[in-house]
């Protein structure tokens, strides 16, 4: 219908869904213009990755065949020491001006994009690192979406297959397609690295969490629970950057919050000696991980008159000063009032 065009498919994003596609040399405009709405360009149609130094002991002749290997460090979405694996297809580049789009899966640095046995005429879509196999977008409602640039990645041919670069020193070993597809799809399903959060306490150290306003230079106690999906679980988080700001409108305390082993993150501080209306904010945004955000107002007054102490420390040298004062006056006076000089030699004769 006339309401069908390239946000379409889309709008399960725009919702919180997530979407997972992949492509293949024989792509059409329908899927360029879908890739292209989340800041991903895929190579004309035609074209495949060609690498002259890493391609597969298999490969026919084009050298098309290769094998990868430079997945993005970050665990939750590629699983821990992903093996090597087998990529046939096409390639992809990133907007620069799209922060959110992810480098799942880049190419070697002597890979490059073109249609196979046809001479260079133009500078190829993206060269070396900067062209990408798999990529993917975590948008700001955290909705995923993951391309695969290879049809034939996801294969049970590719699943089943051994894989070794030419050239390269040992033996063939099985492909990582299948572990390696299966981490990335569940990650793109939110069934890893999604966070929440649950349980928000502050309180004064020894007391019950209130919504009573603090005092400037409080000790408070500040504790949240955090947990994250693994393989379709709820578990206990264990993320040792996780950071509270206590702040108005800057930070006037950033400290890092130390879980437990029940996921509960906590920290206690001082209050500021400045009253005003704060916010405990915890704001954790980390690459593979869903945006976690959660403020809580309170304020802070400054000491009612009956709770000063009594004598303050660092006013010691002005009642030093006061004392010494009126130390001083009393010697003066006493001095004043009851010395008597002696009488002159001169006033004792005349008087004789």
């Amino acid at each position: 219908s006339s309401g069908i065009n390239a946000e379409w498919p889309l709008r399960p994003g725009d919702d919180g869904g997530n979407i997972v596609m992949s492509a293949s040399s024989d792509i059409g405009d329908p899927i360029k213009e879908i890739a292209a709405e989340v800041g991903i360009e895929i190579d004309d149609e035609g074209t495949s990755v060609i690498d002259h130094m890493n391609y597969d002991v298999s490969d026919v002749g084009d050298h098309d065949l290769i094998v990868a290997d430079s997945f993005i460090s970050t665990s939750v979405i590629v699983g821990e020491s992903p093996k090597p694996v087998l990529f046939k297809g096409v390639g992809m580049a990133a907007d620069s001006d799209n922060l959110l789009v992810i480098d799942i899966l880049r190419a070697s640095p002597t890979a490059y994009s073109h249609a196979a046995n046809q001479d260079i005429l133009e500078y190829p879509l993206a060269i070396g690192s900067s062209l990408l196999l798999v990529a993917g977008m975590q948008a700001r409602n955290n909705a995923r979406i993951v391309i695969f640039g290879s049809h034939d990645m996801l294969s049970d041919k590719f699943y089943n297959a051994d894989v070794k670069a030419q050239g390269a020193e040992g033996g063939v070993e099985a492909a990582g397609n299948q572990e390696f597809a299966s981490n990335v799809v569940d990650w793109a399903l939110r069934r890893n690295g999604d966070l929440r959060f649950s349980n928000v306490k502050h309180n004064k150290i020894g007391e019950a969490p209130s919504d009573a306003a603090y005092r400037i230079t409080d000790e408070v106690e500040y504790s949240i629970l955090i947990e994250e999906m693994r393989n379709g679980n709820w578990e206990a988080f264990k993320g040792s950057d996780v950071q509270l700001d206590f702040q108005r409108i800057d930070p006037f305390v950033r400290t890092f919050l130390v879980p437990d082993a029940e996921g509960v993150f906590k920290v206690e501080f001082k209050v500021p000696d400045v009253y005003g209306v704060y916010q405990f904010k915890v704001d954790y945004d980390r690459i593979g991980f869903t945006h976690l955000y959660s403020t809580t107002q309170v304020s802070v007054r400054p000491f009612h008159h009956t709770e000063y102490e009594r004598f303050i420390p660092s006013a010691y040298p002005y009642y030093a000063s006061a004392f010494s004062m009126m130390g001083g006056l009393f010697i003066f006076s006493f001095v004043f009032l009851y010395h008597k000089d002696a009488p002159k030699a001169d006033a004792i004769k005349k008087t004789e």
